[in-house]
């Protein structure tokens, strides 16, 4: 299993926890800073180099961060300015504060075991502070579904936490057939209603999520995972389902690189002439045409051949109507 490389969502998220961390100690050696954010100091460089490009709107240069480059790539030293604002309590509305309750909720429920206390702490205080403004609007509960209170969910909770290779038995209703494997499990996920399941499907060998009130039993084993460093995809996008997925590999143009942000990229590897090819778990032929279309003339199918070849002939077919109406291509 190939990692992914580092993403615009990873980065976001280190650069909102480094400012912060950067101001409550004043300065930070960049190793030091790389070493607590668990990357490079040539990663953790190119994070200071982009804030140069944030700050408070309407993006003066008085309303940037600013960023001491003399003593960043002299003494390696990390100094930040006119970032203070990011250290002041953020004031909700209470139209923001509702919406976030309710999402806090919904995670909950899908929430590994050491982010749960985090969430529900975080919920207190905001339903607190609500009480105190005098704003009923936050007492809001999610009620879990059946699927979230699934019999094989602690188990794969105590898999996931310990780091375990589980058994489950699998029910497939467009075969209606039920199944034997061993996983890697990742993460629990929740999709609209839907409880998932991510992993790494050892029986399929490719990444998969499986419905999880689809899982007949589950077993924790004593083995450990293959990849213990291995991340959940984010499967909130909507475009997978639970049936039996393809591996495509797809040769994406700079103009088309935005998928790599878009869609859980199970791999990626550097292609010819500044391209890179990434691979997809997808069940849908129809969805691959589709994103074809949209990326076109920018990316090229690779794999599979017959993807390719259908793809093919469905494009010079779509090409032969605006052709006999007349219409050059």
């Amino acid at each position: 299993m190939t990692q992914s490389a580092d993403t615009a969502p990873d980065q976001v998220a280190r650069l909102l926890a480094l400012v912060p961390y950067l101001l409550a100690r004043g300065e930070v050696r960049l190793d030091d800073a790389a070493t607590h954010f668990g990357t490079d100091a040539d990663q953790i460089e190119r994070d200071l180099r982009l804030l140069f490009m944030t700050g408070l709107s309407p993006g003066l240069p008085g309303d940037l961060i600013e960023v001491d480059l003399e003593a960043l790539e002299g003494d390696r030293i990390i100094r930040v300015d006119n970032a203070d604002y990011l250290a002041r309590p953020v004031r909700f509305s209470p139209a923001e504060a509702t919406a976030l309750v309710v999402a806090l909720r919904t995670m909950v429920e899908a929430a590994p075991t050491e982010a749960r206390d985090v969430i529900e702490r975080t919920l207190a205080k905001l339903e607190e502070a609500a009480g105190q403004d005098g704003e009923g609007l936050l007492r809001l509960h999610v009620t879990p579904t059946p699927l979230e209170a699934s019999a094989v969910r602690p188990t794969l909770e105590a898999a996931i936490e310990h780091g375990h290779q589980v058994e489950i038995t699998y029910h497939v209703p467009s075969r209606d057939q039920a199944s034997q494997r061993v996983v890697d499990p990742r993460g629990l996920a929740r999709v609209e209603e839907v409880l998932y399941l991510d992993a790494w499907c050892h029986t399929a060998q490719g990444d998969r999520a499986f419905r999880v009130d689809r899982i007949l039993s589950a077993t924790e084993l004593d083995t450990p995972v293959l990849d213990p460093g291995a991340r959940a995809r984010d499967l909130t996008g909507g475009w997978f389902t639970d049936a039996e997925t393809t591996t495509v590999t797809l040769r994406l143009a700079p103009p088309a690189r935005w998928v790599v942000e878009y869609y859980p990229v199970t791999a990626q590897r550097p292609g010819p002439d500044d391209t890179v090819d990434v691979d997809l778990e997808v069940a849908s032929e129809q969805w691959v045409q589709s994103l074809l279309l949209r990326l076109a003339p920018h990316a090229t199918l690779l794999a599979p051949a017959a993807y390719a070849q259908a793809f093919t002939e469905a494009a010079q077919s779509t090409l032969s109507l605006y052709q006999a109406d007349g219409v050059d291509s």
